[in-house]
């Protein structure tokens, strides 16, 4: 071949090289977003879908009745593996979604139709990249009927009122016509002398303990060496807890979180508020950088500021569960602020201390004591302005022996033992004070 034939192909093969390059540039430019992982959490009070990806999704939603449906179109995403296989995490006991329809429904747009049980509010917010997560679009699910949380403290009759109180989806305003009115226990007061002497202070009505387990759902809290999840440990214990206090005849406990799902901040002190809680005990399992830190500790809100600098840090690390687990920032609860910030908590976190250090005194015979005394910061989970509350570190989930023991069964139950005798211990010292709505003969 001559010279300049050899000259003018190999030109010609590079020009294609270099067409060929920009092609696949521009189809990799044109290709759409990647979903990287989908979660659904369901549970009575809301479902969660998480879709997350590498970068920031474009999307709209809208509703169609008869039948229920809500509609996600995502904008220039493409139909993978990861999106087809949403519809089989929906499950059959989901309260809220029927099934789950992904498909194309127009040019670089995808379609993902949630089949509904009931009428729904949804809650549709993105969320910046935090910890282990990228970007996600978040779904929460929500009933436009909650059902009324105090309906979990009646018994269990076997009347058709009873049954309705069973059912979780009973509405608020179903509840207000149908339910009876909560037990009322009356104990006779302690003597000073003779035979009464031991007997308990006097309650004239039920006792209500807040009991909730720290974490949950996308955010899993702190993680053992083992793997151990914090949420999976506290849920555990958390349910424990509730089993021994309901086996007392005048009290009830009520789970903030009572499954794997996430509960925002504010929320939990809102539940508790509105089942007019008593107490509030919080569940946790520490974490620190060296694996030696053990014991367990317990943490009361704090005004001025923390008592140490690890209070400090743990409460800050406490406070980023909802930016983990992910909260729409977008809605405020400005009757909650305004609470928070206009009433003095004082009067109950002298209380506070007063139930932490009964607590703490039963802790030591479980274990050991990270801190001989009730520590104090800032954290926003403790901030009912009218109930006592505590934060319960167990023990160090990042201490292997300590994670270790933390997975028994066993220890967990010594644990609810603990914590039930400490407010045991601090009720026989400061009976709670007459409810008009739950005391009412």
């Amino acid at each position: 071949m001559p010279r300049a034939a050899r000259g003018a192909l190999a030109r010609f093969l590079t020009f294609v090289a270099v067409a060929i390059a920009l092609l696949a540039g521009t189809a990799a430019a044109w290709a759409g977003e990647a979903i990287v992982s989908s979660r659904v959490w369901p549970a009575q009070e809301y479902t969660r879908v998480t879709l997350e990806s590498a970068r920031g999704l474009k999307h709209q939603f809208f509703f169609v009745t008869n039948p229920e449906r809500l509609v996600v179109d995502l904008e220039g995403v493409d139909l993978n593996d990861e999106l087809k296989a949403l519809p089989g995490k929906v499950g059959s006991a989901d309260p809220y979604i029927q099934s789950v329809r992904v498909g194309i429904n127009r040019p670089n747009v995808v379609r993902i139709v949630f089949d509904l049980k009931t009428e729904v509010k949804p809650s549709v917010f993105p969320l910046a990249p935090i910890g282990e997560y990228r970007h996600r679009l978040v779904l929460d699910i929500y009933p436009k009927h909650p059902a009324d949380p105090l309906l979990a403290l009646l018994p269990a009759p076997t009347d058709p009122v009873g049954e309705m109180a069973k059912s979780p989806m009973v509405t608020a305003e179903a509840a207000k016509v149908e339910a009876p009115p909560l037990p009322v226990v009356k104990l006779e007061p302690p003597r000073k002398d003779g035979p009464a002497a031991k007997a308990k202070p006097r309650i004239d009505r039920l006792i209500i303990v807040a009991v909730d387990a720290g974490h949950g759902g996308e955010d899993s809290g702190a993680r053992g060496r083992r793997g151990t999840r914090e949420k999976d440990v506290t849920l555990a214990i958390a349910r424990r807890l509730k089993a021994r206090i309901d086996q007392e005849p005048n009290m009830r406990a009520v789970l903030v979180r009572d499954g794997d799902y996430f509960v925002p901040l504010a929320d939990r002190v809102t539940k508790s508020r509105r089942v007019q809680a008593d107490l509030f005990v919080s569940i946790h399992a520490d974490a620190w950088v060296k694996p030696d830190a053990r014991g367990s500790s317990v943490f009361a809100l704090s005004e001025k500021g923390a008592t140490s600098t690890a209070a400090r840090m743990l409460a800050q690390r406490e406070n980023q569960s909802d930016l983990i687990g992910g909260v729409n920032l977008g809605v405020k609860d400005p009757v909650l602020a305004r609470t928070l910030l206009d009433l003095s908590l004082t009067a109950t976190i002298n209380d506070s201390l007063k139930l932490g250090r009964a607590v703490l005194t039963e802790l030591g015979d479980v274990n050991a004591l990270h801190k001989v005394s009730v520590e104090q910061a800032g954290f926003a989970v403790l901030k009912a302005p009218d109930i006592p509350s505590i934060l319960v570190e167990t023990a160090f989930i990042s201490n292997p022996d300590e994670e270790k023991r933390l997975k028994d069964a066993a220890y967990q139950d010594k644990m609810a033992f603990a914590i039930m005798g400490g407010i045991k211990r601090y009720l026989a010292q400061n009976p709670p004070l007459a409810r008009n709505k739950l005391a009412a003969n």
